[in-house]
């Protein structure tokens, strides 16, 4: 069994948390000192060469044509990514939305889509056509073939079969799950994507390479386009958002492959200029990307919180606490049963401000196989830049904790969860 007796029986869970907290100021400084400053600098650079002003929160209505602040945070994440272009539109309505929309633009009947790092996630599923309602018109059922490459052992690319893994007559777009996702894997870093693009590209130059970057945005000092990705696509209800975004995504990477995003997000001849949104959005879009550096440091030291301190609590966790950047801001945590995932999701849900006084259940919920239970008492609803925990209730029983706008939050959550952790059976 996973679980071990707790290493400080008599200690209060709330002394036992801040020890362990107190324990991890290098590793906390580390991330403050050298990551999130660097990010901030990027953040500033691209928003002071844009010119940004006030003039660019007026906002649009209708169509949108010319709205200038629509614009300049289009220019403003393209430089942020490392791409030549990118789009940042309210319209999307989650991250699937976005990597879905960059897959049909890129894809034609008879390409295939190469997934190169395992099983992708729940969601894509039913875009891909692995499973759903048949009839809605999933890549499958408009004639692109599919295939994965399973992982090594360690939950790693498979080097050795992603060396003779492309057709370049054949595939067309590989694509990167940066993140874990609901699966017990090491997120991807910026090297390993930088190694995978590297070894696509010599098998077949043209091979278009598309990294779904959610949860990775400013885990580390580059993004993937900057080593050569072709597309990446994330949520701004996650990381980019800075936690005060009220939804939105964004596709960012080759000119080319982003204004054939913006016509499959529009419609063919539309393109980038339409959309409208109103200026408070356009300034909390702008806003919360200059935030989002900070505050994917607090989430980044609130998973190492949860991560040192469950592992002390005898609960194996994925990275390791000690780990100072982790290249994604999600901590599994291995509760090994259906009642302490629920007894986690439910201490975390107390401890959240808003919706304290609700307790999860495990449900169904659209665009995912197995039930599901949530953590998140969140002011953006659904969103995972907030503190927030979640899982899907299937061996081996994991937690998926990830946000916080500050990492004391979690140290607050965590002396609920120990001590209804240690009371679960």
């Amino acid at each position: 069994m996973l679980r071990r007796h707790h290493l400080n029986p008599e200690q209060q869970p709330m002394l036992y948390v801040w020890d362990a907290a107190a324990d991890l100021a290098p590793t906390f400084s580390q991330i403050d000192n050298e990551l999130v400053a660097h990010n901030l600098r990027r953040a500033q650079a691209a928003m002071r060469g844009a010119r940004l002003g006030p003039h660019h929160f007026s906002g649009s209505t209708g169509y949108g044509h010319g709205d200038l602040g629509r614009a300049a945070l289009d220019d403003i994440m393209a430089e942020v990514m490392g791409a030549e272009a990118a789009i940042v539109r309210i319209q999307f309505v989650s991250g699937t939305h976005a990597i879905s929309t960059a897959l049909f633009a890129a894809l034609r009947p008879g390409d295939e889509l190469l997934a190169v790092a395992g099983k992708p996630y729940d969601t894509l599923e039913e875009v891909i056509g692995l499973r759903g309602t048949s009839g809605h018109g999933s890549l499958r059922e408009w004639g692109v073939a599919y295939r994965e490459l399973p992982l090594a052992e360690g939950g790693d690319i498979d080097w050795a079969a992603l060396a003779s893994a492309i057709t370049p007559t054949e595939t067309k777009v590989a694509s990167i799950q940066r993140s874990c996702g609901y699966a017990l894997r090491p997120t991807l870093s910026i090297a390993a994507i930088e190694r995978a693009v590297r070894i696509i590209k010599e098998q077949s130059p043209d091979c278009i390479v598309a990294v779904d970057n959610c949860y990775g945005e400013f885990t580390e000092d580059r993004e993937p386009c900057a080593v050569g990705a072709d597309l990446v696509m994330g949520s701004l209800i996650k990381s980019p958002g800075g936690t005060i975004v009220p939804g939105g995504g964004y596709i960012a990477g080759r000119a080319d492959l982003v204004a054939a995003a913006a016509a499959r997000l529009t419609a063919p001849g539309v393109g980038t200029d339409a959309g409208g949104v109103s200026g408070s959005t356009l300034r909390l879009m702008a806003q919360g990307l200059f935030l989002a550096p900070q505050m994917v440091g607090e989430a980044l030291k609130g998973g190492r919180l949860v991560a040192e301190v469950m592992s002390r609590e005898g609960y194996a966790v994925a990275p390791a606490g000690r780990v100072p950047s982790p290249a994604s801001f999600i901590t599994a945590v291995q509760v090994g049963s259906a009642a302490r995932m629920c007894a986690f999701c439910r201490a975390v849900q107390r401890a959240s401000p808003v919706g304290s006084y609700i307790e999860p259940v495990p449900g169904v919920t659209p665009g995912y196989d197995d039930e599901v239970i949530f953590g998140d008492g969140t002011f953006i609803d659904g969103s995972t830049a907030e503190l927030s925990a979640d899982g899907p209730l299937r061996p081996p029983y994991v937690v998926y904790c990830q946000g916080g706008t500050h990492w004391t939050h979690w140290a607050v959550a965590l002396e609920s969860i120990v001590e209804d952790m240690r009371a679960c059976a």
